[in-house]
């Protein structure tokens, strides 16, 4: 039996990607040779003393009509599968359908 695929409560598209954006601050002391302890010969910028997540959002959105969804999963649950994006997709589109 093929798995039911989620879609999108306003388009009706199975096109989804769930998307995840973070900004961070990164620091790097100043020393002799480079900016950051981490960093001798030249500057990478990925090689930073201190990094501070300063916001994050994740969501749901569907890739033809560009709808997102809200949702926040901090762990994946194995048992996870369609109907459960498909509850956080409805719960979202029910919300603002008020």
């Amino acid at each position: 039996m093929e798995k039911k695929k989620a879609s999108c409560p306003v388009c009706g598209s199975n096109s989804l990607m769930m998307k995840y954006e973070a900004s961070y601050v990164y620091s790097y002391a100043i020393d002799s040779d480079a900016p950051g302890t981490k960093n001798v010969d030249e500057f990478l910028p990925y090689m930073y003393d201190e990094r501070e997540q300063k916001d994050m959002r994740q969501y749901i959105e569907c890739s033809k009509c560009g709808t997102q969804f809200p949702c926040y999963f901090h762990e994946w649950n194995p048992n996870m599968d369609a109907s459960s994006i498909a509850e956080v997709l409805n719960q979202n589109h029910t919300e603002k359908s008020l």
